[in-house]
């Protein structure tokens, strides 16, 4: 099983930067993709960003041009750099490895954008 710890949460005023990681570790093969998930208070979790093993990325349409997936293979990490970030992108934030056989999550980051 793969094991998933995200840091880089917090606080930020509108228009601020975070940098989330999320540092895998366990029984990492067969990685179809990582990516990045988010879920607002009484709002259903929605995928943020994803990257395939084959290196294409994906983003929600609310996020483009802002924030932007990277890895890190030698580490073992995947990242979110949040740019200009606005208020309703406060949410917590879950990691996600998917193994095609199963899907990994993290147990989440607290993002709060202030105004």
């Amino acid at each position: 099983q793969v094991q998933l710890v995200e840091s880089g949460g917090g606080l930020v005023q509108a228009g601020g930067s975070l940098r989330l990681s999320c540092a895998a570790s366990g029984r990492i093969f067969s990685i179809f993709g990582m990516g990045w998930y988010r879920q607002a208070p009484g709002k259903q979790r929605e995928l943020v960003a994803t990257l395939t093993s084959g290196g294409r990325t994906n983003y929600v349409d609310s996020v483009k041009g802002r924030f932007t997936i990277s890895t890190d293979n030698a580490k073992n990490t995947v990242y979110l750099q949040m740019n200009n970030l606005k208020p309703e992108d406060t949410a917590v934030y879950y990691c996600n490895v998917d193994q095609g056989f199963r899907n990994n999550w993290g147990k989440g980051a607290l993002v709060t954008v202030s105004s």
